[in-house]
């Protein structure tokens, strides 16, 4: 559940109280009005109904500068729930601006995203030459590359241009750093090719489409309804900086056919978790409040997952045929 302090006008008590009545709302509650002439009250909204309670506020308040509208999570509520309120809890759908705040921050490029994408680098490289997979599974749950990923779907979704651009060029920033570390790598370190969890890196199959879709998927719908714990089985699973890494390995070693493969990969997973996301946001009923954005969104959104698909049909050809050419 979470409670929502509403700041407005005081002529505006009985259209809030008309909102939280037909939304059925926990429990609806006005405070002493400040010397300003607001007035505070305060809803208690279980969190399948959140984000329409929160539509519904911003239509009638938006024209209001000075309204706020303050979301806080409830840990404790007492009496307990019972298990039908419980079960209809656990499948609700995080609110809009919760999501959009999440996965802005991954978005952003900055000096820490660039460190982690250096360091992470480092340390997928150091695993695959050495054959580690602790290491490399260290470097995966790092994840910098997944929440550009997530920042772009959710920009799709939304309909929301830039948050799609930032995040592409973070991703694209992120990516480039990685090959760059990794090339100089290659370079000056002269290890052997002998490494199975690097070789493995450099072939990608049909199977891997498949596990790149579900892990973005699931990426995607761990972050639309609140469940963190599973986002570090999906940094693992999906595993974008290793192909990186093995990418730019293969290109400072010279080696264009297994950097060919490494390529592919990154490729297939890029575009797998990008299509994952964007069709479980659009499932998921991961839209914009307006109408007229609800229409735009629709279409950015269409048009992505056509790009996407095609994409990846593509790469799946590709993969057909390189693995009956060997």
């Amino acid at each position: 559940m979470k409670l929502i302090e509403v700041i407005a006008d005081e002529g505006s008590v009985k259209t809030v109280a008309a909102i939280a009545e037909k939304h059925k709302v926990r429990d609806f509650r006005t405070g002493l009005k400040d010397k300003d002439d607001s007035q505070p009250m305060r809803l208690v909204v279980t969190d399948d109904k959140v984000q329409d309670v929160l539509d519904a506020l911003q239509g009638v308040l938006g024209a209001q500068s000075y309204a706020k509208l303050l979301v806080y999570p409830i840990d404790i509520s007492l009496p307990k729930q019972t298990e039908e309120q419980q079960e209809k809890e656990a499948h609700a759908m995080r609110a809009r601006e919760s999501l959009y705040k999440e996965v802005q921050k991954n978005a952003r490029l900055d000096t820490n995203y660039l460190v982690l994408v250096m360091l992470s680098t480092i340390v997928a490289a150091i695993g695959l030459i050495e054959n580690n997979v602790a290491v490399v599974i260290g470097a995966m749950v790092i994840a910098p590359l997944l929440g550009p990923n997530l920042a772009f779907g959710l920009g799709t979704a939304l309909g929301d241009l830039s948050l799609m651009k930032n995040s592409l060029k973070t991703l694209f920033a992120g990516v480039l750093l990685a090959v760059t570390v990794s090339v100089v790598m290659g370079i000056v370190w002269p290890f052997p090719l002998t490494s199975p969890e690097l070789i493995a890196r450099t072939d990608a199959g049909l199977d891997s489409i498949a596990l790149a879709f579900a892990s973005g998927a699931a990426a995607a719908l761990s972050l639309s309804t609140g469940l963190p714990s599973v986002l570090v089985g999906v940094m693992v699973a999906v595993a974008l900086l290793p192909p990186a890494a093995t990418f730019g390995l293969m290109l400072g070693h010279a080696r264009i056919d297994l950097a060919a493969g490494a390529a592919l990969l990154l490729a297939v997973n890029v575009v797998s978790v990008n299509l994952a996301c964007k069709l479980v946001f659009l499932i998921k009923g991961v839209r914009p409040r307006t109408w007229w954005e609800k229409e735009k969104a629709n279409k950015a959104m269409r048009r992505y997952i056509v790009v996407w698909v095609f994409t990846l049909v593509l790469l799946g050809l590709v993969i057909y045929v390189r693995t009956f050419s060997l």
